[in-house]
C-alpha cells in the first residue's frame, strides 16, 4: 500500500515512490534506466540516450508558449546506498521503503534516495503532465554521479539544445545555488604483513556505531564525529602501552560520505585485558564528552572475539595507525569571497581490505582548484612515507558563480513573487555536475535548485514534505517566466 499517496502534490510523490521501488545503486542503474524508457515510449515523449547512459527525454511547449527558450531539467538517477549495520537490505534486489515521520519523508535504516529521486520525480510529473504551461523542455537523467560523476564526464557534446540549465539536486528550499565546489578523490593502497598471534593472548573486537555521517561536502562544517578518526584514537594508544596487534581495521563506506560506523578486530597480551578496557572507556567517555552537541548517538563498544588465524605484523600495525592517526579530515580553509562558504576540505572516507590490499579512500573538494590538489598533495606525502602506493581519480571541475546570470534574474524574482521574500543565493561545497556541463556546453546559463534535503548520504536521510510543494511551484513559475 502507498505511504505517501495522500501527499501533495500528488504526482511529485506518486513518482518519488515509483522510483524508491526500483533499484538504483551507482554503476548498477539499469533498471532505473530501463524504466525511464519505458516512461517515454508510454507517454510517447521523444527520447535519446548516449554511450554513458544517460538518458535525455523531450517535451514540446505547451500551447501559446513555444516562444520560451528551451530549458534543461537535470537529475542523476543513481543514490547513495548507506545502511546501518544492523539493517538487513540488499541494494541490489530490494526496494527503498518511505514512511513518514510528521513533516519529513524517510526509510528505515537505509538511506532514502532523495538525493536526487526527489529531482526525478519532479521531472517525470512535469513531463507527464498536460495542465503545466512552459516552454521547450529537455529532462536529462545522468548517470552514476555519485561515485565519479560518469554521466557528466561523458555527456556527449551535441545531445543538448537549451541554453538554461536547472540543476535539480540541491537540497535547501528558499536558496539558488550558483557555484560549486570541485573535487578529486586520493587512494592509499597498502599490502599487509602477518603473522600468528601471540600465545597468551586474548582477543576482542572494538567497535565506534551511532554517529551522524552526512554529505562529505555539505555536511564537513558541522563539526560531525568520523567513526575512523575516533577508533584511531583507541587503536595508537592500544598499540603504545599494550601491544595490541589488529588482525582488520575498516570502516566507512563511500568516498563522499563521511564514516559513521568503525571497527577493529585483535589481540594483546592477556596481562592488559582490564588495562584495555579502562583505556578504552576512557577514550570513549573522552569522545562523548566532546561530541555530546554533536553526536548524541554514538556507541563506543568493547567485546570478546574468537581468536584470528593472523594479526598484522609489528611493524605493519604501527605503519596503518600512524597513517590513519595523520590523516587530516576535515574544513582546511573557509572561502574569503563568500561568507561561510567552506573552500577546501578532506575527508578520510573509508578503510576496507580489497584484493587483499588494505585500501584507504580520501576525498578532497575545493571552489579554488589548486587550493584541491594541494590538500590532495598533502595526503599523498603522507601516504608516500607509509610507503603505500597512492592512485588519484581524474578529478572534476568547480562551477564559478556569475551573479549577471539572466536566469538567476528570473529564479529571485520568480521566488519573490511566489513568496514574498527574497532567497538566498549561495555557492555549495559539494560537488555538482554543473561544472562538467559547461566543459561541453560552455554557453549554458545554470542554477540549482531543490526542496530541503537533510542527512543525505546517510541512514538518517530525510526530505521535508512542505518544502516538496513549494519546490514544485517554483519550478514551474521558473519556467513560465523565463522569456
Amino acid at each position: 500500500m502507498s505511504q505517501l499517496k495522500d501527499l501533495k502534490p500528488t504526482a511529485i510523490w506518486h513518482y518519488f515512490e515509483e522510483i524508491c521501488q526500483i533499484p538504483r545503486p551507482s554503476k548498477k542503474e539499469e533498471k532505473i534506466l530501463a524504466y525511464l524508457l519505458k516512461f517515454a515510449a508510454d507517454h510517447k515523449l521523444p527520447v535519446k540516450q548516449d554511450k554513458a547512459g544517460n538518458v535525455l527525454i523531450t517535451k514540446p511547449a505547451t500551447a501559446g508558449f513555444e516562444h520560451l527558450p528551451t530549458v534543461v531539467l537535470q537529475s542523476h538517477v543513481d543514490m547513495v546506498c548507506e545502511k546501518n549495520s544492523d539493517t538487513v537490505h540488499d541494494f541490489l534486489t530490494d526496494p527503498i521503503r518511505p514512511v513518514i515521520d510528521g513533516e519529513w519523508v524517510k526509510a528505515s535504516g537505509t538511506t532514502l534516495g532523495a538525493d536526487d529521486g526527489i529531482g526525478m520525480a519532479a521531472q517525470l510529473a512535469l513531463l507527464a503532465s498536460d495542465d503545466m504551461q512552459h516552454g521547450p523542455v529537455e529532462c536529462l537523467f545522468t548517470v552514476d554521479e555519485e561515485t565519479g560523476l560518469t554521466g557528466a564526464f561523458a555527456l556527449e557534446s551535441d545531445l543538448l539544445t537549451g541554453k538554461y540549465l536547472i540543476n535539480l539536486d540541491s537540497e535547501d528550499e528558499g536558496e539558488i545555488f550558483i557555484g560549486c565546489a570541485g573535487g578529486i578523490d586520493s587512494l592509499g593502497y597498502f599490502t599487509p604483513s602477518y603473522e600468528t598471534p601471540a600465545a597468551g593472548s586474548f582477543a576482542f573486537k572494538a567497535s565506534v556505531t551511532g554517529l551522524k555521517g552526512g554529505h562529505s561536502g555539505e555536511d564537513i562544517n558541522r563539526g560531525l564525529g568520523n567513526a575512523i578518526k575516533f577508533l584511531t584514537r583507541f587503536l595508537r594508544e592500544a598499540a603504545i602501552r599494550y601491544e595490541f596487534r589488529p588482525a582488520a581495521i575498516t570502516g566507512g563506506n563511500l568516498r563522499n560520505a563521511i564514516a559513521r560506523e568503525a571497527f577493529t578486530w585483535g589481540v594483546a597480551p592477556a596481562k592488559y585485558k582490564e588495562d584495555l578496557r579502562v583505556l578504552f572507556n576512557c577514550i570513549a567517555a573522552d569522545l562523548e564528552a566532546e561530541y555530546k552537541d554533536v553526536e548524541p548517538g554514538i556507541k563506543c563498544q568493547l567485546e570478546s572475539a574468537d581468536m584470528p588465524e593472523k594479526v598484522f605484523t609489528s611493524d605493519f600495525a604501527a605503519t596503518l595507525i600512524n597513517t590513519l592517526y595523520a590523516l587530516p579530515h576535515g574544513v582546511m580553509a573557509m572561502s574569503r569571497q563568500i561568507e561561510g562558504l567552506v573552500e577546501t576540505s578532506t575527508n578520510l572516507a573509508s578503510i576496507k581490505l580489497i584484493n587483499d590490499q588494505v585500501v584507504i579512500s580520501t576525498s578532497q573538494r575545493s571552489s579554488i582548484e589548486s587550493a584541491r590538489d594541494n590538500i590532495a598533495a598533502m595526503v599523498e606525502s603522507i601516504f608516500d612515507m607509509a610507503g603505500a602506493n597512492t592512485v588519484h581519480s581524474d578529478g572534476y571541475p568547480g562551477w564559478a558563480p556569475n551573479r549577471k546570470s539572466p536566469m538567476l534574474a528570473v529564479a529571485i524574482e520568480s521566488y519573490k513573487r511566489l513568496f514574498g521574500i527574497e532567497p538566498k543565493v549561495k555557492a555549495i561545497h559539494a560537488g555538482l555536475e554543473c561544472g562538467l556541463f559547461l566543459k561541453k556546453y560552455p554557453h549554458l546559463d545554470m542554477i540549482s535548485i531543490g526542496p530541503t534535503v537533510r542527512g543525505a548520504h546517510s541512514p538518517d536521510e530525510r526530505i521535508h514534505i512542505p518544502s516538496v510543494e513549494k519546490f514544485t511551484k517554483y519550478l514551474g513559475d521558473i519556467l513560465l517566466h523565463l522569456a
